[in-house]
């Protein structure tokens, strides 16, 4: 099919690549033009470098224009250009990793001028252009319907790893849930290590540990492969700071598990020690040890 890439970065660009490899035709643009230039030598990406230029250059009846740009402004920005730009009957595709309160409310605008809006939620991040992507969609039967082609080219496999989950909205929800899980496993899998590294008598080695638990463990995971790749070079992490910063969609599921009284204490707890991971000063810390000292005597340890 025919299909347009708003936004050519590390996701889009591959998207791109993956569609165009799977045979089909994609107009591209990126406020950037240096990324669509590169691409349309390196794999015959349709160049365009603006919105309008990008539309008038459909050749197909009916256009599909799916969005990779960051979520919020710059994701709002596009689709009020695009709704300008399109006739009723064509398709606005987010595949960011939008609010899914903001997804309902953007469908039911763009559905007011007679176009369809399809929010997918993508997960693949920078390995998606080898082993494809796994996408979770919401909208329209006929719309999904309309660029099943391209999700079939762009998922693991034609029918797997991908699906249509419900109404305008549910991709990006469903996306949301899959960032928080992904949350509790990796400071499950953090601490584990943790722990273990600090068990000194024995001089674990925690490259070693993660192949071990690569094959035939019951916490087996692609996200333990690629734990095991991190410390491959140096198991210490000597070259990395423990800031961790977090893309907003684990405290919106957090939000949401309060606003529903779903416990999710795991998810919430990593959440949490995200935000600790920032504090430098550790004030809460201090505070601790201030109050042991005033209520029981207890030594405090004094700053450099």
């Amino acid at each position: 099919m025919e299909i347009a890439m708003i936004g050519l970065g590390k996701m889009g660009g591959n998207m791109s690549r993956r569609l165009i490899k799977g045979g089909h035709t994609v107009i591209g643009y990126n406020l950037y033009p240096e990324a669509t230039d590169a691409l349309a030598e390196e794999v015959g990406l349709v160049p365009a470098y603006s919105l309008e230029e990008l539309v008038s250059k459909f050749t197909s009846e009916k256009r599909a224009c799916w969005i990779m740009v960051p979520a919020g402004k710059p994701t709002e920005m596009t689709v009020e250009a695009l709704k300008d730009l399109l006739d009723p009957g064509d398709i606005i595709i987010d595949g960011g990793n939008s609010n899914f309160n903001e997804t309902k409310a953007r469908a039911k605008d763009v559905n007011k001028h007679g176009i369809a809006f399809i929010d997918v939620g993508t997960s693949g991040g920078v390995w998606g252009l080898t082993n494809g992507y796994s996408m979770m969609v919401g909208g329209s039967d006929d719309a999904v319907k309309y660029i099943t082609p391209a999700l079939e080219t762009l998922a693991p496999g034609k029918d797997k790893g991908w699906g249509h989950v419900g109404p305008n909205g549910s991709g990006h929800y469903v996306k949301m849930v899959h960032n928080g899980i992904e949350y509790g496993m990796m400071q499950a899998y953090a601490e584990g290590f943790d722990l273990m590294r600090h068990k000194e008598e024995f001089e674990l080695d925690m490259h070693q540990i993660s192949q071990i638990w690569r094959f035939g463990s019951v916490i087996q995971s692609w996200l333990l492969d690629l734990t095991a790749n991190a410390l491959s070079d140096d198991q210490d992490l000597t070259d990395l700071d423990g800031f961790v910063p977090d893309s907003g969609e684990g405290r919106w599921t957090v939000i949401d598990s309060i606003e529903q009284a779903v416990p999710t204490p795991v998810i919430t707890l990593a959440l949490q020690m995200r935000f600790a991971s920032r504090d430098s000063e550790q004030y809460w810390a201090k505070m601790l040890s201030a109050m042991r000292g005033q209520f029981g005597g207890h030594a405090v340890k004094k700053a450099d």
